[in-house]
């Protein structure tokens, strides 16, 4: 059996959640009929959009269900800017950080193309922090034409946690709509909607221990959202559609219980990973941490997320070798997979090509153990340096 070491792509359904999915499942009912069985499974949505409301922090009707966390943040790109820019023809400007994750990255360079929107990025340092001085100064010059502003909670690659309620304290004071992916933070950090001050909030089932294929986008009362899909008028007339009463269920149950353990399994969780960064570093093959790593920080930087470059070495070559030793981890993103170049999040961070070429991501969660993080360490010395003779000879 393989060892499973990319949580950050997606995590194993936690037993509770597998459950209550499957009990779920075997009921009949489109929660938006009259009858009985409909009624049921309304009351099964309804039960769990309190639960994900209470949870985060927000109220249940501020939860707009989706089929995950690309298309709440489609939702609130696109159905932002479309709405700004009805209501002012001037506001076209998108404020983001170069390190988005590709949901909030392509639906830009969409409205770029297709909108005539104007992009203005936002530079991390080489930790991977937005400061919070260059949205201010953005803001300074641009409010008035800014449509609207997205920062990632905290990174999929390399794990970095931005300061969102001081960035979106910001936006406020400007009158500009913040927007976070809080996909990989919540489960792991801290998240409270309310006290955020953001506006709008991507989140998934699948990196908490729910299915895959439902999501939501939180958004407050006041948001103007033009929607992407029309049909039944669903959840608030922005997201029509028949709704996964079972997905829903079972992502109120995953939520539950990540936060319910969540202080206590990210100092696990944070000690793993020290554990395997230092053992890796401890092999004396030249391996670093991209990133800000401080043993023992599990505010900064997520409590599982360790970010390797090896030198002299592809990502791709170190990714497949370790999976025939029967380890799985990643180079990145799971949505650009297979794409053979550097991942934009280091660049912006000011890596090199070459040495940006060599990452691998390394991402535990709650069914990770010692015994994984030993495997790991354990067949990493040889595919090292067979990835090595592998770019000697590609040269």
């Amino acid at each position: 059996m393989s060892t499973y070491l990319d949580h950050a792509a997606t995590t194993p359904m936690a037993p509770a959640a597998l459950e209550a999915y499957a009990a779920a499942l075997a009921e009949v009912g489109n929660p938006s009929s009259l009858h009985t069985s409909g009624r049921r499974a309304r009351a099964l949505v309804e039960e769990a959009r309190e639960r994900i409301g209470s949870a985060l922090d927000a109220r249940p009707s501020e939860v707009i269900f989706t089929s995950g966390g690309t298309e709440a943040d489609n939702l609130a790109v696109k159905g932002t800017f479309r709405a700004r820019v009805a209501a002012d023809h001037s506001r076209r400007m998108v404020i983001a950080s170069g390190i988005e994750h590709h949901a909030v990255l392509d639906p830009i360079e969409y409205l770029v193309a297709a909108e005539g929107a104007a992009p203005s990025w936002l530079e991390p340092d080489r930790c991977g922090h937005v400061s919070v001085d260059d949205l201010t100064a953005t803001l300074a010059r641009s409010a008035a034409q800014a449509a609207l502003i997205t920062v990632m909670w905290a990174n999929n690659e390399v794990g970095t946690v931005q300061p969102i309620a001081e960035l979106a304290e910001v936006a406020r004071a400007h009158g500009v709509p913040f927007h976070t992916d809080a996909v990989q933070a919540v489960g792991h950090l801290p998240v409270s909607f309310a006290d955020s001050g953001v506006d709008l909030m991507t989140v998934t089932a699948h990196k908490l221990g729910g299915p895959v294929g439902v999501g939501a986008l939180l958004a407050r009362r006041d948001a103007t959202l033009v929607p992407l899909s029309h049909g039944g008028g669903q959840e608030r007339q922005v997201r029509s559609g028949t709704l996964d009463a079972a997905g829903v269920h079972a992502f109120a149950v995953a939520l539950d219980d990540a936060v319910r353990v969540r202080d206590v399994e990210a100092k696990r969780l944070g000690a793993l990973r020290d554990r395997l960064i230092e053992g890796a570093i401890g092999l004396d093959l030249g391996i670093t941490v991209s990133g800000c790593w401080t043993p023992g920080d599990i505010e900064g930087r997520l409590p599982g997320n360790a970010h390797l470059l090896v030198p002299d070495a592809e990502g791709d070559s170190l990714l497949y070798l370790l999976d025939a030793a029967g380890v799985e981890v990643s180079t990145g993103s799971a949505c650009q997979a297979g794409v053979p170049r550097p991942s934009h999040v280091l660049l912006a961070m000011g890596y090199t090509e070459r040495e940006a070429r060599g990452a691998i991501r390394v991402s535990l969660g709650w069914s990770s153990s010692d015994a994984d993080v030993d495997a790991f360490l354990g067949a990493l010395p040889g595919v090292v340096e067979r990835a090595r003779r592998a770019s000697q000879r590609a040269r």
